[in-house]
């Protein structure tokens, strides 16, 4: 596989480590050739280092079994997560979830993402999920999308730009890809 296929989410050989995608962007800069910009993180240590690679530069992806799972706690940096089939729990630590932390709230769905040999490497989130509005500044009367928006601090911590009529209490949908708000959540809608 080249690297300008490369997306969010997916997990490489290089030098004999697991790495996985952060963020990929394809960049072409005023002069010279297109780069692929990526924020890489290793899979066993953590690290997360920004690299950039050719477009047509080689790379060994790896195949992940998925299995469904759900979300039971954190406790000191350390996430367990229950298999909906067979009910078998496993950790997964800190370092290895990164910014996905962010996103998790009891009972969320997710899958875990196995190599070949059958290690735990990390989760792969629903493409939104529901969470409060732990902080935020009061809400604007009037105010409408189309304004500049104001931070709020959500039940996690993840810290995500609202539009101005947003209030402390309010359920929100959120993409797991950029960490964005996506509009207010029904009570009666399921989101994935």
């Amino acid at each position: 596989m080249q690297a300008i296929s490369l997306k969010k989410g997916m997990v490489f050989k290089q030098e004999g480590k697991l790495i996985r995608v952060l963020k990929a962007n394809h960049h072409k800069p005023g002069k010279g050739n297109t780069v692929m910009q990526m924020d890489l993180r290793d899979v066993k240590s953590g690290a997360v280092v920004h690299k950039t690679m050719r477009p047509t530069e080689k790379i060994d992806l790896v195949e992940l079994t998925k299995k469904n799972a759900q979300y039971l706690y954190g406790e000191d940096g350390v996430y367990t997560f229950m298999d909906t089939e067979t009910y078998d729990q496993y950790e997964i630590s800190k370092d290895q979830l990164g910014d996905d932390v962010q996103y998790l709230i009891p009972n969320i769905e997710v899958s875990l993402e196995f190599t070949d040999e059958g290690k735990l490497i990390g989760i792969e989130l629903p493409s939104t999920v529901v969470l409060t509005v732990k902080e935020t500044q009061p809400g604007i009367k009037g105010a409408t999308v189309a304004g500049g928006g104001k931070p709020a601090t959500m039940e996690t911590g993840l810290v995500v730009t609202v539009p101005d009529f947003i209030n402390e209490g309010e359920k929100l949908v959120i993409g797991t890809e950029e960490g964005d708000y996506k509009g207010r959540a029904d009570n009666n809608a399921k989101f994935n």
